[in-house]
């Protein structure tokens, strides 16, 4: 099993698959790798080096049990290891899903000579208003509170699954997500929302410094990231935006054809 040692040295489950140019693809809070499974073939066919990997506290990566090893600035951090490992030394595409597109975010203004494109997933820039990130807290302790509890039993088939696995969980790629999602570590994943992407800092004021060329792309359906979607594409200088049809939040398993030709299409246009 591939893992990646992170600079403290906490492990990280990866993947990397083919050569090329390397596309990391970073899932949303609660996810795990295989949420990006979809996306293996299609890109490696197409010439890419795609990237998959769980965060700390995730899917097959190790939970540290201090709580201060869980920050943002250890996500972005590690997402730069994991792709020292996967392509050292190359510039990398960084595709990120509802967390995992603002990690992108975050990454790609810490890190912005390693970023040769940017592909934001049904994702937004973080909360400024007091009270919708009183309300996000809010919504984290929950889910935090209900895995201590329970652990994964039933997620990804209750009211988190559109969340977790889409709006279509009959569907192979969602099947194979939710195992991977029930078989993962209740208490990292709730110390991960509790620390990180809980609080994690909003880049909504330093949108404008993104140069990378960027996608924004998001399902038509996915109506809590709609507006979020318009105002990144209208901050963020050159972005291209895209909005697939008939997709929810998980709109690279709910409608991965479209999908991938949205985003290799955006790829190969990039000047």
């Amino acid at each position: 099993m591939p893992f990646v040692a992170a600079a403290d040295g906490t492990q990280l489950y990866a993947e990397a698959h083919g050569a090329g140019e390397p596309i990391i693809f970073s899932p949303g809070y609660v996810q795990t790798h295989e949420n990006f499974r979809a996306q293996v073939e299609p890109f490696v066919a197409a010439g890419y080096r795609a990237v998959l990997w769980d965060f700390r506290g995730h899917g097959r990566s190790q939970a540290p049990e201090d709580a201060s090893a869980y920050s943002i600035e250890h996500v972005v951090s590690d997402l730069g290891c994991v792709l020292d490992w996967a392509a050292p030394g190359k510039r990398a595409i960084c595709a990120g899903l509802s967390f995992g597109g603002l990690a992108s975010q975050h990454f790609a203004l810490a890190h912005p000579v390693r970023v040769s494109g940017l592909v934001l997933i049904a994702t937004g820039p973080g909360f400024k208003n007091p009270k919708a990130q009183a309300d996000w807290l809010a919504q984290i302790e929950r889910i935090a509170l209900r895995v201590e509890k329970n652990g994964f039993a039933g997620y990804t088939s209750g009211p988190a699954q559109t969340l977790s696995i889409g709006l279509q969980p009959e569907l192979p790629a969602a099947r194979s997500a939710a195992r991977e999602i029930e078989a993962q570590s209740p208490r990292g994943v709730a110390t991960f929302g509790r620390r990180v992407s809980g609080p994690a800092p909003a880049t909504l004021d330093r949108l404008s410094e993104i140069t990378a060329p960027c996608l924004v792309l998001v399902g038509a359906l996915d109506t809590g990231y709609l507006r979020a979607a318009e105002v990144m594409s209208a901050r963020i200088s050159g972005a291209k935006s895209v909005t697939i049809p008939d997709a929810g939040h998980c709109v690279n398993i709910e409608q991965s054809d479209a999908f991938n030709r949205a985003v290799l299409g955006f790829l190969a246009a990039r000047g």
